[in-house]
């Protein structure tokens, strides 16, 4: 890396809390830092792929929300957080009294956030920057925020998340409405109105549904 991404993410974020999630406090970009508007000549230049990890998402904020709401979802279980971002996730599932939480972000960039927010928020996570698409796992429930942006990523991840339910493990999954989602193999669980970033988003609240994967 041609930057360091602790002193990174320390100079270009500050610690807030996600206004649907106020319980949890991360190192986020606000609008002011405008680090969501760099040119991607400017990412290269510093080494730094897009920061997902950098905002917390509409559809993070809803699967965080419903799973601190509903803490028997996760209690005394293994849980991967899958593509984790900032770790918001991760971090809402082990308050909830996950026995394990296993974040994994394919984002090298992410490990660094992901270990930064964990500790503000006096938590033990583990983290893999492995690409899990297809992969056995000994977690008993999988949560996933805001994956089904691209058309290509949701072809991969459908049948993945198709087989884990089919093996009775719980599949969560949090949507502001994204293209690609797949409602036809989808269980709603809770809607919220999510507020969010006005520079990522078409609007300053997001409609966010929490489904459960459904196996077949």
């Amino acid at each position: 890396m041609k930057t360091d991404p602790e002193s990174f993410i320390r100079a270009n974020t500050s610690l807030m809390a996600p206004p649907h999630v106020p319980e949890i406090r991360l190192h986020l970009a606000s609008e002011a830092h405008d680090l969501w508007l760099k040119t991607e000549e400017e990412l290269e230049e510093i080494g730094l792929p897009p920061p997902f990890w950098a905002f917390a998402w509409a559809g993070g904020q809803g699967l965080a929300r419903y799973v601190l709401d509903h803490p028997d979802m996760v209690a005394g279980k293994r849980v991967l957080d899958f593509a984790s971002g900032s770790g918001l996730v991760a971090i809402a599932a082990k308050l909830a009294g996950a026995s394990h939480v296993l974040a994994a972000d394919i984002d090298p960039w992410a490990e660094t956030a992901v270990r930064l927010n964990a500790a503000e928020n006096g938590v033990a996570l583990d983290f893999t920057g492995d690409n899990l698409i297809g992969r056995a796992t000994d977690a008993d429930v999988i949560l996933a925020g805001d994956v089904f942006y691209d058309r290509d990523f949701a072809d991969r991840l459908i049948p993945w998340f198709r087989q884990l339910a089919g093996e009775d493990r719980l599949v969560l999954v949090g949507d502001p409405g994204r293209a690609y989602l797949p409602k036809d193999r989808l269980e709603l669980q809770a809607t919220y109105q999510v507020p969010v970033t006005r520079a990522l988003e078409d609007s300053e609240v997001k409609k966010t549904t929490v489904w459960r994967f459904l196996a077949g």
